[in-house]
């Protein structure tokens, strides 16, 4: 690891910050500062790193929107800018599947980006938070993470940020990636990548300004449809987290298309493993009837990002058949090396290696 590499840490809030501040009984809260985080790291100066820390924001990981990930991915660009080698975010695990896809979509830039946080708060005996930053800072620093847009390193697993998600509520192993694995693993203090993602998807224009909602509706046993009706009406798009590979009750179909007609819908599986079908049911309520009625497939994409990347578009102001051809590629419902024009590899996706 190079003595020049330079870290640009920001602190978002969440358990890896928090710590009591009244009472025994009365709870942990965001209260440490991004200094005082990095402070508590052990051996960090044996990295030879430098290390610029930022409070960003000082809020439990629930409370995060997308403004705040948005300024942050400008923040984050701005510093990439000034010559750091990589950047670490440090923030509540409640939501960072989702924030780290985010980043991901809207951060275009080789550098290496990494998403922690922690399980254990400071006041608790075996907190994670140090080893994770520690982990982090590693990755961030490390020449061979360049190129893997945002990962999210938890329990010294390297996991791409639009495959992981969170399967447990308080294991400090609580991240996985069920799709693909770990891209790699921090061993013995050495970051050893094993694998490396396809091209990665970007958005060019994401940028705060318009106001979005996005809804997301799990499907469930003897579902009648009715949260669904009247959604076109208080948000702007749709997904649909149905079972299987892409199934509803039937008559939750005709619901569904009626709603194509007028606001991006969006069919991903509620399973947390695998991809939309294409093909394969042809019963009222399957996926291929779906797609019939307008739906667009998530492909690989959970429910979560796939919301995520829908809200984005929405904000972007991105035209329905663009939304659709976004997905596609997102989803990896095609090759991920496969051919785009020049206007595609710019609006769309990331130009190859």
């Amino acid at each position: 690891m190079s003595s020049s590499a330079s870290v640009a840490v920001f602190s978002l809030g969440g358990t890896i910050a928090m710590t009591s501040q009244g009472a025994r009984d009365a709870g942990v809260t965001p209260a440490l500062t991004a200094e005082q985080l990095v402070a508590a790291i052990p051996g960090l100066a044996e990295l030879e790193v430098l290390v610029d820390v930022r409070d960003f924001r000082q809020l439990p990981g629930a409370s995060l929107v997308v403004e705040d990930l948005l300024e942050l991915a400008a923040a984050i660009d701005e510093r990439v800018a000034d010559g750091a080698s990589g950047v670490v975010v440090t923030q509540g695990t409640d939501t960072i599947e989702e924030t780290a896809y985010l980043l991901d979509l809207v951060c275009s830039s080789d550098a290496p980006l990494v998403v922690t946080g922690a399980m254990r708060n400071p006041t608790m005996a075996g907190a994670d938070g140090p080893a994770n930053l520690l982990g982090a800072v590693r990755v961030a620093a490390s020449p061979q993470a360049r190129g893997l847009g945002c990962v999210v390193v938890f329990a010294d697993e390297i996991h791409a940020a639009r495959s992981v998600r969170k399967i447990h509520s308080t294991s400090v192993t609580a991240f996985a990636s069920p799709n693909t694995g770990p891209l790699g693993q921090v061993v013995e203090g050495q970051v050893r990548i094993l694998t490396r993602p396809g091209r990665r998807f970007i958005m060019w224009n994401a940028r705060p300004g318009r106001s979005v909602r996005v809804a997301l509706v799990t499907m469930t046993l003897g579902d009648d449809g009715e949260l669904l009706r009247g959604v076109d009406e208080r948000f702007d798009g749709l997904v649909v987290a149905a079972f299987g590979v892409g199934h509803v009750p039937a008559a939750v179909a005709p619901i569904l298309g009626e709603l194509a007609t007028r606001i991006p819908v969006v069919l991903a599986s509620r399973t947390g493993a695998g991809s939309v079908l294409r093909g394969t049911y042809g019963f009222p309520g399957s996926e291929q009837d779906l797609s019939g009625r307008g739906l667009v497939s998530a492909g690989f994409l959970d429910p979560f990002k796939a919301r995520i990347l829908l809200y984005l578009l929405l904000l972007s102001g991105t035209a329905r058949e663009e939304i659709t051809r976004a997905f596609t590629i997102a989803g990896g419902a095609e090759d991920a090396r496969g051919p785009y024009d020049a206007e595609d590899a710019r609006a769309l996706v990331a130009p190859g290696e």
